[in-house]
């Protein structure tokens, strides 16, 4: 799980870890190239996750939709072969992270509807993060069913290619939630909880491996090709 692409802002701004600089992201990337894994979009990673398909890979996922992920994520991409899926705010192509301002992050632009083409085009997925990035469990029904849907159909409208791929906002979901995604058309969704997605797993709830700006690469290379953050994940889950 990645969010932006970009240099991390100055100590004490908040949430400064959601920024992953290019060079880090672009040497993440080619040690697990060189360790033999392949990075797929959550369509193409589908098969591996019900279990129809077997090898080395791994999901990788943007959410909001940033330039700088188009900007400095998309080239090493294409580079590597690798394919991964941007959750877009679907009713903000070429805005900013509205959502963030008040929390102090600083603002950062959205990826315009030309280059959300050519992220599609290039071979990489476009997943929706809902119309205005909200917290889906705090709305009323109505709402956050039309959220899930409207985004989802707005998407394919303009971009012509299938959504199915769905991340809830700050991983804010419930049963019914997933029920309205799963009912919406789409194949999968994503949390915001640490952990490697199992076969096991609902395909509506996911977990994921964080990745924040300020990991070194052993540490990266740990949490995504060992136990560990499964061994977190199950901690937490009998705690609860």
């Amino acid at each position: 799980m990645y969010h932006q692409i970009a240099d991390m802002p100055p100590k004490g701004t908040p949430y400064r870890g959601l920024c992953v600089p290019a060079k880090k992201f672009a040497q993440q990337m080619q040690w697990l190239k060189r360790l033999g894994y392949r990075g797929l979009s959550m369509q193409d990673l589908l098969p591996y996750l019900e279990g129809k398909k077997s090898g080395k890979v791994f999901g990788i996922t943007f959410d909001d939709g940033y330039t700088n992920v188009y900007d400095n994520a998309l080239p090493v991409l294409k580079a590597l072969g690798f394919t991964a899926t941007t959750y877009f705010v679907a009713g903000h192509p070429g805005g900013h992270n509205h959502w963030d301002i008040e929390k102090g992050i600083p603002r950062s632009g959205l990826m315009n509807e030309q280059q959300i083409k050519n992220w599609a085009k290039a071979g990489q997925e476009i997943g929706s993060h809902t119309l205005d990035h909200v917290h889906l469990t705090q709305l009323p029904e109505d709402e956050a069913r039309r959220q899930i849907e409207a985004s989802k159909h707005g998407l394919e409208a303009v971009f012509g290619v299938p959504v199915t791929a769905f991340c809830y906002p700050y991983g804010d979901e419930s049963a019914a939630i997933r029920e309205m995604t799963r009912q919406a058309g789409y194949t999968n969704a994503t949390l915001t909880v640490k952990g490697l997605a199992l076969k096991e797993d609902d395909l509506f709830g996911l977990p994921r491996v964080t990745v924040s700006g300020n990991i070194g690469l052993i540490a990266f290379l740990i949490k995504c090709l060992t136990q560990k953050e499964h061994k977190r994940r199950v901690k937490k889950e009998r705690q609860h």
